[in-house]
């Protein structure tokens, strides 16, 4: 994945604590807006493929809703079984109110 020259969201769209999947380049990408930064990782379960955005955001931590594996959507670690491999990480870059999303 590129650099996104489209915005893939609005940050006033987003508050803290919430989340938002939208797709760049068609992967799923899940925004974590934690304390007012936005953090972008790949909206699939390393587990199982379950979609992080039906699960919920606690602080930094995500929690995949099939099983129950918890993700740092800072740094992409599975931090519980059953998950073992880290979900990937994006970079992201906020002009204005616009977000970009960077592979």
């Amino acid at each position: 994945m590129s650099a996104s020259n489209q915005p893939v969201g609005h940050y006033s769209e987003i508050a803290p604590g919430t989340t938002k999947r939208v797709e760049v380049e068609g992967e799923p990408v899940l925004l974590c807006n934690v304390e007012g930064t936005i953090y972008a990782i790949e909206d699939t379960c390393t587990h199982d493929g379950g979609e992080l955005d039906q699960g919920y955001l606690e602080g930094c931590q995500i929690m995949c809703p099939r099983h129950g594996a918890f993700f740092d959507v800072r740094t992409g670690a599975a931090l519980t079984l059953p998950a073992v491999l880290p979900v990937r990480t994006y970079k992201v870059r906020i002009e204005g109110d616009s977000i970009f999303v960077e592979g």
